[in-house]
């Protein structure tokens, strides 16, 4: 194996635009080998020195390909990690692996046992793994709740930014989602929950509604909210949400335990920065927390690039994901279809 990872992308959105190529340049053992997208459009924005093609088969026969980020809508992350995999490319998936149960399942049985993991950029931001390190260290004690707030304002004809020829808002279509703002937002706090304490949830309901936005899928929520509990007893709840105005607070987590609390305030989504406040329980006295200027994309693509390079261990099996995306997924089954 190389001391570079070639990486392959495909789907060119926004998120592989404005932060995987971004991540990919920024990493010194890293670069581009290709983007795959079906619309040349999309392609031609490509700069200079990457080379583009619409056909994977073309961009899995290319030299140097070590590595492949999936950036497709969620419907299309099945077909596309399954060629992937069967020609022997480790692979990186956006969140959530699918749109369905089903199509997860099946990705995981395609990867068998190939290195591959789904890209969940809020664990590798620094705040959050700082905050992972002082629960781990017990600088809170026993923790007794995490509380995440992770809204936007998403309406029916939102499109990505410097993107106005994308097309529709596949986000609140159901049959390209899986559903709306819960199946969007909610898989990061979830996942973030084993991060941030050592172990996971392993209860869940929900209440999703579409009490704004007036989405042309009647299915898609446009707002939920999350209550979990881990096998320890952590409490977790999450509000997510598709109509909370931007220039309103709307990305906060908290981690609450019997000697302390931890605050971040704007760490949650995709760039560096926000703030991380660790709050004394016996004293009440505010601390600031320092953390490194790294943003989630640069860190998650310089460990999975390590990872194929055989440097460290990938620490997020696949499976643990599927469990995850599984007790999401069944418990917004049982939900009664939004009003």
């Amino acid at each position: 194996m190389s001391a570079v990872t070639g990486w392959g992308v495909v789907g060119l959105g926004w998120v592989a635009r404005d932060h995987v190529l971004p991540a990919v340049a920024a990493d010194p053992h890293a670069h581009v080998v290709a983007v795959c997208d079906r619309d040349p459009e999309a392609l031609a924005a490509v700069g200079d020195g990457v080379a583009t093609t619409t056909d994977l088969a073309e961009l899995l026969a290319l030299d140097g390909l070590d590595a492949v980020y999936v950036a497709t809508p969620n419907h299309a992350h099945l077909p596309v990690v399954r060629e992937v995999a069967a020609a022997g490319v480790p692979v990186l998936c956006e969140k959530p692996m699918a749109h369905t149960v089903d199509d997860a399942v099946a990705m995981v049985a395609a990867v068998g046992d190939g290195l591959a993991g789904t890209a969940f950029d809020q664990r590798f931001h620094p705040a959050h793994q700082r905050a992972a390190d002082l629960v781990a260290e017990g600088r809170l004690g026993a923790v007794t709740a995490v509380r995440i707030v992770y809204g936007c304002w998403l309406p029916p004809d939102w499109l990505p930014p410097h993107t106005p020829s994308e097309g529709s808002n596949w986000r609140v279509d159901t049959a390209l989602a899986g559903g709306g703002a819960a199946i969007d937002l909610a898989p990061h706090g979830i996942d973030l929950v084993g991060t941030l304490l050592g172990e996971d949830l392993t209860s869940l309901s929900a209440v999703t509604r579409r009490r704004v936005h007036r989405y042309t899928d009647p299915a898609a929520d446009d707002s939920a909210a999350l209550v979990g509990a881990t096998a320890s007893g952590t409490v977790v709840t999450a509000h997510v949400s598709f109509c909370l105005p931007d220039a309103l607070p709307r990305r906060r987590l908290e981690v609450v335990g019997t000697r302390g609390q931890l605050v971040a305030e704007n760490t949650l989504g995709q760039v560096a920065g926000g703030s991380l406040t660790f709050v004394d329980a016996a004293t009440g006295a505010a601390e600031a927390v320092a953390f490194d200027p790294d943003g989630p994309f640069d860190r998650q693509v310089a460990a999975f690039g390590a990872a194929v390079r055989g440097e460290r261990d990938w620490p997020f099996p696949l499976a643990r994901d599927l469990a995850l995306h599984e007790l999401l997924l069944h418990t917004l089954e049982k939900e009664a279809p939004c009003p």
